[in-house]
């Protein structure tokens, strides 16, 4: 089974995704935060990250660009679900190692797309 990293400040935001998640056959770890986030990713193999931008004590761009340190997760897909749909934030997250961007809200079934696209 496969397992995703949801990091979402927001707990009603990482229900509906892990439940979209799960539903897709994946087991979900949570985090409230980046830092939170790294703390999960300590643990074990993630195969895929969806996290949020704008989050409180470490935001989405460092935690990428942490989670992009620690070399079993150099090439995990990370995607960003985030409000912000600037170019200039798209192109942040892109240097800091997101492989993809997708705007809330978000559909189910196009966040199920994406990662049927870069999940090998």
């Amino acid at each position: 089974m496969k397992t995703a990293l949801v990091v979402d400040d927001s707990p009603s935001m990482r229900m509906l995704v892990t439940h979209t998640l799960k539903e897709a056959g994946f087991s979900v770890l949570e985090g409230g935060n980046g830092q939170e986030g790294l703390g999960k990713l300590g643990g074990g193999a993630v195969q895929i990250i969806i996290t949020d931008l704008n989050m409180p004590v470490m935001d989405g761009i460092e935690f990428i660009r942490e989670a992009r340190k620690l070399p079993q997760y150099r090439f995990t897909p990370i995607l960003m679900l985030t409000t912000e749909s600037q170019a200039s934030k798209k192109q942040e997250g892109k240097t800091a190692g997101a492989t993809g961007w997708l705007v809330k809200p978000f559909n189910p079934d196009q966040l199920l797309q994406v990662i049927a696209k870069v999940l090998p």
